[in-house]
């Protein structure tokens, strides 16, 4: 049952992550490699609070939501100016600067060492130590970031993401500021991926660079391509998939080692997938965005 709640748990993170992306990726059009990034700063700020100064989580999660926000700020600052495969190059390098910066940095996140011993999740005395409650946990936060995705994809902000991502020069001739629009997607986008970090690293207690890798920002990319770039319910299942994949390898007797890499395999059909979309001529008329946002 422990392992069961465990891939339920992991499920649970992933689609927080993967419906964060959509928002970015689907909706505005702007295919990001640095969520991991972001994913690890949530991490990284409620390990060092909690380990360094015993501060309480909610206020963690705060700093969290925070701290990443401004890192997408500046990120998005940067990458706004550009387009296509140059925003995802800035993204990636982004993601690159932000795994060095865990991964060398060593007298605040210890390097390759990692950051071992973080607390349990604690809300006004009560400590999600068990899997069954965690789960919980999880699932509550999953079900508020579907919330509030849901809620801005179907309001006038929602629609103005989608139309620039169809025909951004006529987005602007309807007078929308395009640019704003990108920089606000981006900076919720990973703002939300941070409440994943604080999750993982409270329920998995230690954490390393490793976790955040640019593998892990293609993994991500991978559930939202699979479960559809604004499907948020299909995301979740795609989540699910890939994440009970392995296991269901590991079960029917593959070894273990090649069960694991079966994931990267997915990882390039998925990318294989979004390039063949991107190639693909738009077929959507303009008229729809006009009635919509104008």
């Amino acid at each position: 049952m422990d392992y069961l709640l465990h891939l339920a748990i992991l499920i649970c993170i992933y689609t927080i992550l993967s419906q964060s992306l959509s928002l970015v990726a689907g909706y505005s059009g702007q295919i990001s490699l640095a969520h991991a990034g972001f994913y690890g700063i949530g991490a990284y700020t409620t390990a060092l609070l909690s380990v360094n100064f015993e501060t309480p989580v909610l206020l963690n999660l705060f700093a969290a939501l925070v701290l990443s926000g401004l890192a997408a700020f500046v990120v998005a600052k940067v990458a706004v100016k550009t387009i296509d495969d140059y925003y995802i190059i800035i993204t990636l390098g982004i993601q690159v600067v932000i795994y060095s910066i865990m991964n060398n940095w060593q007298n605040v996140t210890h390097g390759p060492l990692g950051i071992p011993g973080i607390p349990s999740f604690t809300v006004f005395g009560f400590a999600f130590e068990n899997k069954l409650s965690f789960l919980l946990l999880s699932a509550l936060f999953a079900g508020l970031v579907w919330f509030i995705l849901y809620r801005l994809s179907s309001s006038p902000f929602g629609r103005v993401l989608r139309a620039l991502s169809e025909d951004e020069v006529y987005a602007k001739s309807l007078g929308k500021n395009v640019q704003n629009a990108k920089i606000s997607s981006f900076v919720i986008s990973g703002m939300l991926a941070s409440i994943a970090g604080v999750l993982y690293a409270h329920y998995i207690s230690y954490i390393d660079p490793t976790s955040f890798t640019v593998d892990e920002s293609i993994f991500i990319l991978s559930i939202v391509i699979i479960g559809g770039m604004r499907n948020l319910k299909g995301i979740f299942f795609a989540a699910a998939f890939l994440v009970l994949l392995p296991e269901a390898l590991r079960f029917v007797g593959m070894p273990s080692s090649i069960a694991a890499n079966m994931r990267q395999i997915f990882y390039g059909l998925a990318l294989i997938i979004v390039v063949f979309r991107m190639g693909k001529p738009n077929s959507k008329k303009i008229s729809f965005f006009k009635r919509k946002i104008s």
